[in-house]
């Protein structure tokens, strides 16, 4: 795959995917639930897809997957609705799903772990540019969310301490040409302020984070930060005019 003319590396990422890196599994599962302009799959995509499958909580569960299973009762309502492509209800409704996911889902430290390489090399307002860029990225996704037609079970499986954050391990359960399948889906949590908040989603061992930094390295390597800016805001002006 390429992206601006150029040979990348061969997975799909996330929402902006600046590089081309995906689980196999993760494109399998898209493949049928979204439209042709739609299948490059972002773990984001993924992240809301199980929003339409929340479980009820139980009174054992640790205050990580309470932490998820909130977010998720919290947006499976918006998702559900269904307003016409394009109109300004399908607007509204993107704003308000940003508005409530960036209380759980932490952009801002996805992206200093992903830029960890290089974060002490940026100026203050560098930083500051590109997790400006970075959540526009991550948001302007919400629409193609909103437009997939996906439907899944999902199993809240274990809870553990791990590094320092709270790892919640889920199963995503669906079914493709009649047959089921599944897929492992990990969240990473810290408490910031109080508050269970996740910085990284796993997709069948490959991390949102990890994937993320491997294509930061590889066009900081070639064209520096100014390069990275670059291809970011490229790719916010593409995803306006889709």
């Amino acid at each position: 795959m390429t992206f601006l003319g150029m040979t990348l590396l061969p997975i799909t990422l996330l929402p902006m995917t600046l590089l081309p890196m995906t689980p196999p599994s993760i494109n399998k599962l898209f493949a049928e639930g979204l439209s042709m302009t739609t299948r490059v799959l972002t773990p984001l995509l993924l992240l809301l897809a199980c929003c339409l499958a929340a479980a009820p909580a139980r009174a054992d569960e640790g205050p990580g997957t309470a932490a998820v299973r909130k977010a998720n009762a919290t947006v499976t309502a918006l998702l559900q609705q269904k307003p016409a492509v394009g109109s300004s209800a399908e607007k509204r409704l993107a704003t308000e799903v940003s508005s409530q996911l960036k209380g759980f889902l932490d952009v801002d430290e996805l992206g200093q772990r992903a830029l960890a390489d290089h974060w002490k090399d940026l100026t203050t307002a560098q930083r500051k540019q590109f997790l400006t860029l970075l959540r526009e990225l991550v948001e302007a996704n919400y629409v193609k969310a909103l437009r997939s037609n996906l439907q899944y079970d999902v199993r809240y499986l274990a809870e553990e301490e791990k590094d320092g954050a709270r790892l919640v391990s889920t199963e995503v359960r669906f079914e493709r040409n009649g047959r089921p399948e599944a897929i492992g889906v990990d969240y990473k949590l810290q408490n910031a302020g109080g508050a269970w908040r996740a910085f990284d989603l796993v997709t069948d061992g490959v991390g949102l984070v990890e994937n993320y930094r491997a294509q930061f390295n590889q066009i900081f390597a070639k064209e520096g930060f100014a390069g990275l800016i670059e291809r970011m805001k490229k790719k916010k002006k593409a995803q306006g005019s889709s």
